[in-house]
């Protein structure tokens, strides 16, 4: 460890902020005096959260080390444009916040199982109930703490031979409260994680933008001097936000070009932030919709920071590395440069151990701990809320009391930490990059999730067979295009595949015959949804052709200078773009026209989406600063 540079003060900033973290959520997790929690305590923080409590819990339970380790890792080899991944987050969020949560507040929902249970049928609820189970424990919970220990490895130097100590000791962190007080514990506590994640993630890329510039810089003066050196070499993309396949062809292969706009990031994106039950049981549990959509917002802001906190260090990190004899404060003798960047992942790390100033260190590792443990404690919660209300209280014990339910929970919380504890060297030891492995894994599935969540949640005439059938082909759907496709950019296979699954869906559900007969809605909703339907239809259209014409011209040997750039940018995600609002436009046409429905529809009301003004001026506001940084980082 004497390598790491990590002085006393360090070590005694992050063992105080260890010491405030246990304590905060020992005293959240207390029973109120003459009270015992109940389910809805334990498992959605009896709907308590505020809009702030809301928006932290989201971004302390997305960031992790995937995002400390993993982004700023790609952040040094392909540069910006992974930080497509956090900004389309954002506008996920807005989308997630004003059309998706609501309907699931209204229908007091606990669970994502549990909404499939009630709108299709219990085969389908317990199918995904078994799934995320598994998820949880043998993917999540295990690569969180992998990669999280790996990366206390890497900054403080720690012999891999302590690996399994230090995963015990943040299963035991993130348990010590989480298990024993439930979500009020965990989301409460998030909102001090998320000041040391994020305030430690800003102060660490200043002291990182700061030691570029040398003795008599500052911050500025470092991103000013990464950013002229990469702008002067023709073929470097490390700040271009759009990856050109003739530029950069292996950093296309994970980005493909506007894929990451209007291709499947969006798939992802409102996958995992809207029908993700660790990230969405944050929303149910919100005091009400309006706190809860303002806290989606809220989180959208900090989505907007994650970049500045983890893909810029990553950058610097690169160019420090790669061109020292331009850096005013590697050639001043200002710092002392050891050790070695061998694999990208090295480079948060080797940052935090060159150039943050001793304290700084401290925080930094306060900073990533923060972003370990609040991860692993959503997960507990979310593992014990899944096999408590939609496994042992639907087909164990139906009769099962408040007093026994939050029992169960606390039990399935701490047998998960020891099934992942036990798990994790023998699933993730012989893996050489395990972020790859999970974002892979998670392609997998999300196209089926946005079908049979999406339409289930939206479309009256959605079916269960359709439903079913839809679920069962994702997956070896996503193993035959890897297959069939092995050289096809990742986000083109996932779009492909989301509309394939769209049509068998559709295909199927208007074959079903259970459906029964449903008044149409008033005139005034009809119109509106007609509207929207034409609008949205003219929208897919002009995607779905643009990208047909620019294909069929490419393919055909073109040599327009036009066809071949947009080429390059992967202009055929149009292709997904175009189908996912083609089915936007479908529901829409037919819950206006369609005098049948599948008996068990949601019955939606269009004063559900409406939003008040601060929710406006939030939304705006993102999407502002989202084009921003697009026009000036194409």
């Amino acid at each position: 460890m004497n390598s790491s540079g990590f002085q006393t003060i360090d070590f005694v900033i992050f063992g105080a902020y260890i010491i405030l973290l246990v304590c905060l959520g020992l005293f959240l997790s207390r029973n109120k005096k003459g009270q015992e929690k109940n389910a809805n305590d334990y498992f959605l923080a009896g709907n308590t959260l505020t809009w702030w409590a809301v928006g932290a819990s989201l971004i302390a339970a997305n960031i992790s080390a995937e995002q400390f380790i993993g982004m700023s890792g790609s952040g040094y080899k392909i540069g910006l444009c992974v930080a497509a991944y956090e900004l389309m987050a954002a506008l996920a969020l807005i989308v997630v916040g004003k059309f998706l949560l609501p309907i699931m507040i209204t229908q007091k929902i606990y669970t994502i199982p549990q909404f499939l249970r009630e709108r299709y049928n219990g085969g389908v609820g317990l199918a995904f109930s078994i799934f995320w189970l598994l998820l949880y424990v043998f993917v999540n919970l295990t690569s969180v703490a992998w990669l999280g220990t790996i990366a206390i490895e890497q900054i403080l130097g720690i012999d891999p031979m302590y690996r399994m100590y230090i995963i015990i000791f943040l299963f035991v962190i993130a348990g010590v409260y989480s298990i024993y007080g439930g979500l009020a514990a965990v989301a409460w506590t998030d909102v001090l994680q998320v000041v040391f994640l994020v305030g430690g993630g800003l102060i660490t890329a200043y002291f990182a933008l700061e030691a570029v510039s040398g003795a008599n810089g500052g911050a500025w003066d470092g991103f000013v001097i990464i950013f002229d050196k990469l702008k002067s070499l023709p073929e470097d993309t490390h700040f271009n936000l759009v990856v050109d396949r003739a530029l950069s062809p292996d950093a296309f292969k994970d980005l493909p070009g506007i894929a990451a706009v209007v291709g499947g990031v969006w798939l992802t994106n409102l996958g995992y932030w809207g029908f993700n039950q660790y990230i969405i049981q944050k929303g149910l549990a919100a005091k009400s919709l309006d706190e809860a959509k303002k806290g989606l917002i809220f989180a959208g802001f900090l989505k907007i920071l994650i970049p500045f906190i983890v893909v810029i260090p990553g950058i610097t990190a690169y160019v420090m590395y790669t061109y020292p004899q331009d850096i005013p404060g590697i050639q001043e003798g200002y710092f002392n440069v050891h050790g070695n960047i061998n694999v990208s992942d090295d480079a948060y790390p080797w940052l935090i151990r060159n150039f943050a100033p001793v304290g700084i260190k401290g925080l930094s590792f306060a900073a990533l701990a923060a972003a370990i443990i609040s991860s692993l404690a959503s997960m507990f919660n979310s593992t014990s809320t899944i096999f408590t209300m939609d496994i042992y209280k639907q087909h164990i014990n139906k009769k099962a009391s408040e007093h026994q339910l939050v029992k169960i929970g606390r039990i399935t919380a701490l047998a998960s930490l020891v099934i992942a504890a036990i798990a994790v060297q023998p699933l993730l030891g012989g893996l050489d990059q395990a972020f790859q492995y999970i974002q892979e894994y998670s392609g997998f599935i999300y196209p089926g999730i946005i079908v049979v969540f999406g339409l289930g949640l939206l479309w009256k005439r959605a079916s269960s067979n359709a439903a079913v059938w839809t679920s069962i082909l994702t997956i070896p759907m996503g193993i035959l295009f890897k297959v069939a496709f092995p050289d096809m950019p990742f986000q083109f296979r996932m779009g492909y595949i989301f509309i394939v699954l769209f049509l068998i869906f559709v295909a199927l559900t208007y074959m079903d015959n259970k459906k029964v007969n449903v008044e149409l809605p008033v005139e005034e909703d009809r119109k509106k949804m007609l509207k929207w339907a034409r609008f949205t239809f003219v929208i897919a259209l002009t995607c779905l052709v643009s990208a047909a014409i620019q294909k069929i011209m490419y393919v055909s040997g073109s040599s327009n200078a036009t066809v071949l750039y947009l080429e390059n940018i992967g202009f055929e995600a149009l292709f997904f773009f175009g189908a996912l609002i083609s089915s936007i436009s479908l529901f829409l046409y037919s819950n206006s026209k369609d005098v049948v429905k599948d008996p068990k529809s949601l019955v939606i009301n269009l004063e559900l989406f409406k939003t008040n003004k601060g929710f406006a001026i939030g939304a705006i506001g993102i999407c502002a600063i989202y084009t921003i940084l697009y026009v000036m980082f194409w």
